[in-house]
């Protein structure tokens, strides 16, 4: 069936056509008419440190717990105490120090066969064969001696992947690193650091990383998750969140200023998701901030994404303890807002602007997006937002600022009834941007393509900024990344991008999960400790941000197709892109049969000899993607003729196709 429609895709783009006949599809696309400038920003992603997509995802490090500031210290780490050993081990403190205040003494009396630590990393460690891990650790020997470390990388059954032997160790902490080239590829590999000699030994910030990183960034990330990123092309980077910005305290908020600098002195807390969900608890899920806020805008910038940071407005998650700065305390909250701007947009010899020169980057990172808050809601919220957003506009007026709805109207206590406050006063306040959340059913996304058609135009644009069609329902262990909820959502963006106008970005969230250690699904880009594979979801965002365009194009479907009971399940936008001169057209069939439409290029006084076609289908709805068959559903590309304005096309079942057609009108 499959090979079927791909050969009639191929062959279906005709002679033009003198007449429809009744009841058959017609797309009108007025190319004469180009309509809304489409945004850079049109689609973008959306990060948070969800699944285990900062530790033990993005951010490169294997060791989890390499500082050992969990609140249970040793989390993470094993002794190793093999026949004939004798020694333990137990966490001191620094007493001067504030952040990374703990190292890890190992008392040593007899080495025997073997007496040392183990860390298996986050859910194991991805090690590949013939590739080059970097080891570092900070050491001093405090009594004893001389004492040898020996780093070993070890499969599953204790195989050998790697060794190599650290010594000269003094009574002064000193950094000691070390190369180990692994023998074999190792999905869920440990870290083990045996101590040879005895006497007394202190460790700490023991970390383990690949060489190979993005751009080969010394302690960067992992490469292939921000190659999945790069691919998509996308307008802008929303981070760090999300309800990770808010804590469920306000003491374990996220503060950008604890996540830049050294490493070594950044302030780990715990993760919001790590006991929020009964059907996923993660008590070993921690922050440390390795990927910190000077990150993420680097990130940003390799991307070609305009950097969207999203700040603590003094609330914390209303979903938990909703605890709030007084109003005569915010005054700290406001000042973390303006020295970020200036962190990120401040010359190098300004204060903050000269923090980010010294780690390296001396240009401003040019922000022009910044989020007040994440989900919050209420007058609470309101009197907040208007005291943050005097202070920013007095000093940074070319800023636009991002306001709030709560959460998506189906999950907060009384949604929408809170949503339309919260509009009242935006549209009295001339609201810069609103953002607003989807998590539905995936006939939700299908009733509503067109949510935005009539919205009140009252100068506020709107920001889509998290949705995902839950199949099953909200936050449910058992949702999928199934197509249908995939082409669900496309249909539902054939309707932002024809609002254009008002809708300047939107995001699908989440966007990283760890297969062995997620607390939310679904989400768009799934990996393990080795490999990683995009969803259907995430190709429907990849299609529609490679082919965004400069401008809408006015598009009228006739006779569209439908369910049995008469919903239409048909959907079309189209933008035209002025560096290539061709008109985009999208279309998503979501029904089960297939659409031989009529494609009508109105006021095209040229057309090119042959359109490029794109097709992402599957004839099963349950479909998926998975690490064993990474492109299952994927977007398939093709070349067909064209001899008129006017031709027919015909539509796979449940399919997105993208059409570029060159076309001018003049």
């Amino acid at each position: 069936m499959k090979t079927g429609w791909t050969i009639l895709a191929l062959c279906s783009v005709m002679l033009g056509l003198a007449t429809a006949s009744p009841g058959q599809t017609r797309i009108s696309v007025q190319v004469d008419q180009p309509g809304a400038a489409i945004r850079p920003t049109m689609w973008g992603v959306f990060f948070e440190d969800i699944n285990f997509g900062a530790d033990g995802g993005l951010y490169a490090e294997l060791v989890k717990n390499r500082s050992f500031e969990f609140p249970d210290s040793i989390m993470g780490w094993s002794r190793i105490l093999q026949s004939g050993s004798e020694g333990y081990i137990y966490v001191e403190k620094y007493p001067e120090k504030q952040t990374n205040a703990h190292f890890l003494r190992m008392k040593v009396g007899k080495t025997g066969r073997g007496f040392g630590i183990s860390n298996g990393g986050f859910r194991g460690m991805g090690i590949r064969e013939g590739k080059d891990y970097r080891f570092r650790v900070r050491a001093r020997l405090t009594a004893g001696g001389p004492m040898t470390l020996r780093v070993e990388l070890a499969g599953r059954g204790r195989r050998p992947l790697a060794e190599t032997k650290l010594d000269r160790f003094t009574s002064q902490w000193q950094e000691y690193t070390a190369v180990l080239r692994a023998k074999s590829t190792e999905e869920k590999a440990r870290l083990n650091l045996f101590v040879e000699g005895s006497g007394t030994l202190d460790l700490d910030m023991v970390s383990l990383f690949p060489v190979d990183t993005w751009k080969d960034r010394e302690g960067g990330l992992r490469a292939d998750l921000v190659q999945m990123l790069a691919e998509m092309k996308p307008g802008f980077l929303r981070f760090p969140g999300g309800c990770i910005v808010e804590g469920r305290t306000l003491d374990v908020r996220y503060q950008w200023k604890t996540t830049i600098g050294d490493p070594a002195d950044r302030k780990l807390i715990v993760n919001r998701w790590n006991t929020e969900f009964n059907h996923r608890l993660t008590p070993d899920y921690y922050q440390s901030f390795g990927l910190g806020f000077y990150e993420y805008f680097l990130l940003s910038e390799d991307l070609g994404a305009e950097p969207m940071p999203i700040i603590n407005c003094g609330m914390a998650c209303q979903f938990n303890t909703g605890e709030l700065a007084p109003m005569d305390e915010l005054g700290p909250y406001v000042q973390d807002a303006l020295d970020l701007i200036e962190f990120a947009n401040g010359p190098a010899d300004s204060g903050w602007g000269r923090k980010r020169a010294e780690m390296g980057h001396p240009e401003p990172f040019g922000l022009k997006l910044l989020g007040i808050g994440n989900e919050q809601w209420g007058p609470q919220y309101i009197e907040r937002y208007k005291v943050f957003v005097k202070a920013i506009q007095d000093k940074y007026p070319d800023i636009q600022l991002i306001a709030g709805t709560g959460s998506d109207a189906t999950i907060f206590p009384n949604g929408q009834q809170e949503i339309d406050y919260l509009w009242s006063q935006y549209r009295r306040l001339k609201a810069d941007i609103v953002d607003e959340h989807f998590y539905r059913r995936p006939d939700w996304f299908l009733d509503n393509a067109h949510f935005y058609d009539n919205y009140e135009r009252d100068g506020s644009e709107i920001f889509v900024g998290e949705y995902g069609a839950q199949s099953i329902g909200v936050a449910s262990p058992d949702n999928r990344n199934n197509w249908h909820t995939a082409l669900a959502e496309a249909a539902f963006m054939t309707g932002l991008e024809r609002n254009a106008d008002l809708v300047t970005m939107s995001c699908y969230a989440p966007l990283f999960c760890h297969v062995d250690g997620w607390q939310w699904r679904p989400d768009l880009i799934w990996f393990d400790n080795l490999r990683v594979f995009g969803t259907p979801n995430y190709y429907v965002q990849k299609l529609f941000s490679l082919n965004r365009g400069d401008r809408v194009l006015p598009v009228a479907v006739a006779e569209p197709a439908t369910t049995p009971d008469g919903k239409p399940r048909f959907y079309a936008s189209s933008v035209y892109d002025e560096t290539s001169n061709e008109m985009i057209l999208k279309v998503v069939n979501a029904t089960g049969e297939p659409v031989r439409a009529i494609i009508q290029t109105r006021g095209a006084k040229t057309v090119g000899l042959q359109a490029n076609v794109t097709v992402l289908a599957s004839d099963d709805l349950n479909d998926e993607n998975s690490f064993e068959a990474p492109r299952k559903i994927a977007p398939v590309e093709s070349r067909v003729p064209v001899r008129s304005a006017e031709f027919r096309y015909d539509f796979r079942p449940y399919s997105m196709t993208i059409v570029r057609l060159m076309c001018q009108s003049q």
